[in-house]
């Protein structure tokens, strides 16, 4: 799979300071997920760890799909 040009470590910390605001999302260029998470609180965090461990994890991926990682 492609690998994005986002960075990694700035996803990882948009998400674990601001992730609750969907910050990270809005980053990543996944706009309508942003948007949502940003009403909703982030799914009262739950989307929230979600989108941490899949950071960690290297699996979550940008508005075009491709995977956030800087390897």
């Amino acid at each position: 799979m492609e690998k994005s040009e986002k960075s990694w470590l700035a996803t990882l910390l948009l998400c674990w300071f601001l992730g609750v605001y969907g910050i990270h999302s809005f980053y990543a260029g996944n706009t309508a997920k942003g948007v949502v998470q940003l009403l909703t609180g982030c799914g009262c965090g739950i989307w929230w760890l979600i989108d941490l461990i899949m950071i960690l994890l290297k699996k979550y991926t940008d508005g075009e799909g491709k995977i956030i990682c800087n390897d």
